[in-house]
């Protein structure tokens, strides 16, 4: 087992309930059944608790254009809408979003300043399908790709590691850094699925060329799929880029008991692939590692995917879930794909 941290630190948003669709996937009851678990098991008491903060308008625009946040913000004080046919604005969405976004750089100023050794952020709405300038698939802000940017503008960083493990290819963090040498994007995700990119030849452009890793994985794939992935693509292109932070996005909508998609892992499998990481972030960059998360939307797998992603931060064996384990009938055969991958990325 591996040693215990001196702390994590937890934080969420408290004012999530403002944005809230009846009958939508992605509802204040996510983090309600996240909340209850954590403080009936009496993890959260262990925590680091974070005070929650409003992201500014000079920093949003690090990330997302000033006539987007003005009219997003307008949108959602005349009333709202729909932005696509996914997300909802009502008159409290934005102010929600800002609070999502301004905690999740309030983690990352915990970590990187040293206050705590590793944080993770309960916060919604989740961020990574928001483009620069377009809010879709439940996002309205980029709550990642803010905090990667609030982390170099803040602190000086040059080189930042996104993980993305949600079953959905996180197209606008991988819009906001496509470019972008400074900021590592590496993503597993169900292809063919929402939002359609997310394909292997993705790699980067200009200075950001071989910077963008997408591994797009066949549905039905598990634990065993899952770290076969990260063994031979993600942990050596991650510590090819020797990041100085490690910032993960945490959906847990690959879950095989989550309603939206169509993958087989378990909790056990959200547990190992963080200790993956958690092992990568102390060889690179002393430990600092910020999970924000994402989706996952079933009310029982998401909290003991939380719980267990929690527990392995803090270096102790995960508590095994109700859920137990799963073997995927007819698992897909992936070997060739991550052949493919190590030789487009050219990893030896």
């Amino acid at each position: 087992m591996l040693e215990p941290m001196t702390s994590v630190g937890f934080i969420t948003n408290p004012n999530h309930g403002q944005h809230s669709v009846e009958g939508h996937p992605e509802s204040p009851q996510r983090l309600e059944a996240t909340l209850s678990l954590l403080k009936e098991c009496g993890l959260l008491d262990r925590l680091q608790q974070i005070e929650p903060r409003n992201a500014a308008d000079e920093e949003l625009a690090r990330v997302h254009p000033a006539a987007y946040v003005a009219a997003l913000r307008r949108r959602c004080e005349e009333g709202g809408g729909w932005a696509d046919p996914d997300t909802y604005l009502l008159p409290g969405s934005f102010a929600a979003a800002l609070a999502a976004a301004g905690s999740c750089m309030e983690a990352t100023d915990a970590v990187l300043s040293g206050r705590v050794d590793a944080a993770l952020c309960a916060v919604r709405p989740p961020g990574h399908h928001a483009r620069p300038g377009q809010a879709m698939g439940f996002c309205l802000l980029n709550n990642i790709a803010l905090a990667a940017a609030h982390a170099r503008s803040r602190h000086g960083l040059e080189r930042i590691a996104i993980v993305d493990f949600d079953v959905h290819h996180g197209n606008g963090s991988q819009d906001a850094f496509y470019d972008d040498g400074g900021v590592l994007y590496v993503s597993t995700h169900q292809f063919p699925f929402y939002p359609g990119s997310g394909q292997a030849g993705e790699t980067g452009a200009a200075d950001g060329e071989g910077t963008n890793v997408n591994i797009p994985l066949p549905g039905n794939c598990g634990d065993e799929q899952y770290a076969a992935a990260f063994e031979r693509v993600v942990g050596p292109v991650v510590r090819r880029y020797r990041p100085q932070l490690i910032l993960v996005s945490a959906g847990f909508d690959a879950h095989f008991a989550d309603p939206l998609a169509g993958m087989s892992l378990t909790t056990a499998g959200y547990g190992e692939l963080t200790r993956r990481l958690v092992a990568l972030a102390n060889e690179l960059c002393d430990g600092r590692i910020v999970a924000i998360l994402e989706g996952g939307y079933d009310l029982v797998a998401l909290p003991w995917s939380v719980r267990t992603v929690i527990e392995t931060l803090l270096r102790e064996e995960p508590t095994p879930d109700p859920l137990g384990t799963l073997t995927p009938e007819r698992p897909p055969e992936i070997g060739g794909l991550l052949e493919e991958l190590r030789r487009i990325h050219s990893v030896s």
